[in-house]
This record gives C-alpha cells, sequence and structure tokens, in this order.
C-alpha cells in the first residue's frame, strides 16, 4: 500500500532534527516520514523549505533556526558554509567524535544486524586542523575571472580558497602565486561542457614529517606556457618544494589525474614517515592524507593482526605498501596485492628503502590474485583488507570464508558497506569482536574504522 506523503514541494515546514546523516546534513521526521537537511543539527528545531520530493524521503532547505543546537558553534573557516568540504565544522569537535561513533553503530545494528560488539569511541586530533597533506584545487571561470578553490555543495561552481582551515597552510601560498601566473600570461582554464582550455587542476602533496612539497599542475594537453617562469617563482618563494610535474589529462572526465606526468623539476618523488617506516610518494601514490592518524589507524590494525612471527599475511587492496610494510615487522611474510601498476611500482621501492625483505607485491584485482593463489594450495594465517568505499568484491569475502584465517583485520573507511561485508562473513564462520572507529577527516562526515573478525573454531 501506497504510504500518503505529508510534504509538497515548495512548502515550508518546522522540524525537530534527531540526528545526521551519512553525509553530515540533519535528519528529522514529519508523521514519521524522513527529511535531509543540509546544515541542521541534532536537536534543533528548525525551519526548512521542501526542494526535493522522494518516495521514501525529502530533501529540504535550511531557512531558519527555530532554537539551536546546544553543540551548534560559528564554524572558524568563514566560507564553510559556501564550500563543500567540511559538512559539520559548524558542531563541536567532541559532539563531532560522538556522532562518527553512532554512525558506526547505527550501520553496525540495522545494516550488518550485528549486535553483540565492541564499538569503541572514535579516536580524534587533539588539534583537528591543518591536517591534510595533499589538497587538490579545481581551476575555473568566475564572474568572468580565473578562479581556484573547492568546489560548492553539490555543484562545480568554484568557491574561491582563501585559506584551507583543513589543509596544510602552505597550500595558501602554492595556490596564490599559481593564481597570479594565471592572470599574468592571460592562461585558458578549462571548460567542463565544451572540453575547451587548458589548466584544470593544482594538486600538491607535502611530507608532513620531511617537509617536502610536490606541485602538479593537471592541464588539458602537454604545455604550459611560460612554465619556467611559475617554477622560478614557486621554488624562490617556496624552497620545500622539490618536485613539480606536468599531468596531462585530456579525457572528458570527473577524474582529477590523467595517466601521463612530466616532470618538469626536481626529484622524481617526495618521501615522507608514518613512524618509522618512509614511504616515497609519486603523483598518482595513494597515500592517507592524514599522517597522524593514519599511524594511530595502522597501529591498531597492527593491534589487531596479533602477529607473532610465524604468520603468512595477505594485504588486500595494499596501494603503496604502507599497511604491508607495518605488518611485515612482525609476521613471516606479508602479500600485497594492488591492482595500479604504479602504487605497486612504489611498494616495492618502499620496501627496498626500508630494508624489508619479507613481503611481496602483485599486480591485479584482489578478487581474482586471492583466489587464484588459494587455489594454488597457498593460505594466509591473517587477512587485512582496506577496500576502496564500495566495500569487498564478494569473491574476495568468498575465498577468506574458504580459506579460514585465524584473523581478518578491516580497515574501512565507509561504514555501510563495512557492515554489509562483516555480516557476509558472519554468515560465513566468522565473529565481529570488536570496532575501533578513527577520525581521519575532521569536520566532515567521513570516518575510518579498523575491525577484529576472529574465525570460529
Amino acid at each position: 500500500m501506497k504510504r500518503d506523503i505529508p510534504v509538497v514541494n515548495n512548502e515550508k515546514y518546522n522540524i525537530q532534527i534527531k540526528g545526521l546523516g551519512s553525509g553530515g546534513e540533519g535528519v528529522g521526521k514529519i508523521e514519521g516520514f524522513t527529511i535531509f537537511v543540509d546544515g541542521a543539527l541534532p536537536e534543533e528545531y528548525i525551519e526548512a523549505g521542501i526542494t526535493n520530493v522522494k518516495a521514501n524521503y525529502a530533501i529540504g532547505k535550511l531557512e531558519s533556526i527555530i532554537q539551536p543546537s546546544p553543540y551548534r558553534i560559528s564554524p572558524p573557516c568563514t566560507i564553510a558554509h559556501k564550500c563543500g568540504g567540511c559538512q559539520i565544522q559548524r558542531m563541536d569537535y567532541q559532539k563531532q567524535l560522538e556522532y562518527k561513533t553512532q554512525l558506526v553503530k547505527d550501520s553496525i545494528e540495522r545494516i550488518g544486524k550485528i549486535k553483540d560488539v565492541i564499538i569503541h569511541q572514535t579516536i580524534g586530533m587533539n588539534t583537528p586542523f591543518n591536517y591534510r597533506n595533499k589538497a587538490q584545487f579545481p581551476i575555473g571561470m568566475e564572474d568572468g575571472k580565473a578562479a581556484l578553490g573547492f568546489y560548492a555543495k553539490r555543484s562545480h561552481r568554484i568557491v574561491p580558497q582563501h585559506n584551507c582551515l583543513i589543509q596544510h597552510p602552505v597550500n595558501t601560498k602554492i595556490s596564490s602565486i599559481v593564481k597570479a601566473y594565471i592572470d599574468k600570461y592571460n592562461l585558458s582554464i578549462y571548460d567542463e561542457e565544451k572540453h575547451k582550455g587548458l589548466l584544470r587542476h593544482l594538486v600538491t602533496r607535502v611530507g608532513f614529517i620531511t617537509g617536502e612539497i610536490m606541485v602538479i599542475l593537471v592541464a588539458n594537453g602537454e604545455s604550459i606556457p611560460n612554465i619556467d617562469n611559475l617554477v622560478k617563482r614557486l621554488t624562490y618563494e617556496i624552497p620545500e618544494i622539490v618536485s613539480i610535474y606536468l599531468n596531462i589529462n585530456k579525457e572528458k572526465t570527473n577524474v582529477i589525474l590523467g595517466r601521463e606526468n612530466k616532470l618538469i623539476y626536481g626529484k622524481k618523488d617526495i618521501e615522507d614517515y608514518i613512524g618509522d617506516i618512509k614511504f616515497k610518494i609519486s603523483p598518482l601514490s595513494f597515500y592517507q592524507v592524514n599522517p597522524i592518524q593514519t599511524k594511530i589507524l595502522y597501529e591498531k590494525a597492527l593491534e589487531y593482526a596479533d602477529l607473532k612471527g610465524d604468520e603468512v599475511v595477505y594485504d588486500a587492496y595494499c596501494g603503496i605498501g604502507t599497511i604491508s610494510l607495518f605488518l611485515a615487522q612482525r609476521a613471516k611474510k606479508v602479500i600485497g596485492i594492488e591492482i595500479l601498476q604504479e602504487a605497486i611500482k612504489d611498494a616495492k621501492e618502499n620496501a627496498r628503502i626500508n630494508k624489508i625483505n619479507n613481503v611481496d607485491f602483485y599486480v591485479g584485482k584482489t578478487e581474482e590474485i586471492i583466489p587464484q593463489l588459494y587455489k594454488n594450495g597457498e593460505r594466509a594465517d591473517v587477512v587485512v583488507v582496506d577496500p576502496p568505499r564500495k566495500g569487498c568484491d564478494r569473491k574476495l569475502l568468498d575465498t577468506i570464508i574458504q580459506m579460514k584465517p585465524k584473523r581478518v583485520v578491516y580497515v574501512s573507511c565507509k561504514p555501510s558497506t563495512l557492515a554489509r561485508d562483516l555480516n557476509y562473513l558472519e554468515k560465513g564462520g566468522f565473529t565481529v569482536k570488536e570496532i575501533q572507529p578513527v577520525d581521519l577527516f575532521p569536520h566532515t562526515g567521513h570516518v575510518e574504522c579498523v575491525v577484529l573478525i576472529t574465525r570460529n573454531m
């Protein structure tokens, strides 16, 4: 029976906000019908204008706050209400951590159907600002002028960057130098709709421990006019810049980086450390953006792996070998699998420079490599998975269930897909023991988790 929908488009309603959605939007109900309102916080009474009505929910626009939440603060960033980056900066940070813990609990219970599991409080940062070691600035036209910044909420309209409080402070200086260079030489800017114009993005990577900086200019072409002048100014004003690339992206796509990179200044890689392990980072490397919290996350993964020195460990979706090299310090052997050839090249080099010899890396789909290893008679005592947001492929989970490792350590960046996969593993003979959420992305709706899963005897 089709239910009556109690709201209509373009009408305003008073709503009490009860919680937050996975994207940081406020969640309330009218006659049991769910309303999502961006910018609203739990325990607020608001007026919202309905902008989009679906069969099971509606989207509302925050018109006014009738009674504010006790956890509402004035965001320290002056463009937080425009930029799409920090969805919950308006919430007290300790309350953000509570929200993320509850988000994990709700997903595990509602989607995973798992109740008897320890879910720890989310580990936050002492100072939750300036934590990102990678920035991606779209370059576009706003009001007839070139602009570098961030996309506004749910759009590709650029909010000009001035001083992003979650980025490394050096990015403000880099972006201002690049903006002045674009203006001086009147360089053409890429138009997404027409697929014309030259400059698309500015990408920066910073080694938090080493201080080394990489600058990447993404262009719809194989050269940029007067690039030598930009290189001279950047390296003179910011001597920590040791690597500058031109990344060529001629595709009609929303993917930021193309596959071809031209080194136009300095070193091929920058270096950084997580704990005592050194990593070389290239333009296309996947490297966690918050090195402080990443160390906490990986140490917890290593704790849950509970290695004694005689285990074979599989590290699925290994990237440039970050978790693999942590595990290899205590395991007999680690096998890392990653689909990107460039990442595996970096992983092998990272193993070499750290003199870690008990790790092998394979290029390919995890859901193909690990089943093949199992078919060939190889086994893992411990399996670590760190999949993308979509979660693990079913073929991989089936192989883990058949292989019956003693422990599985699941590192997740999306609670809903984590919960789905944990439910599948529990049905396959495993028990979820405990979950530790870690706040890698303060002021956003994202939360990472590391999970200990053991095999039923």
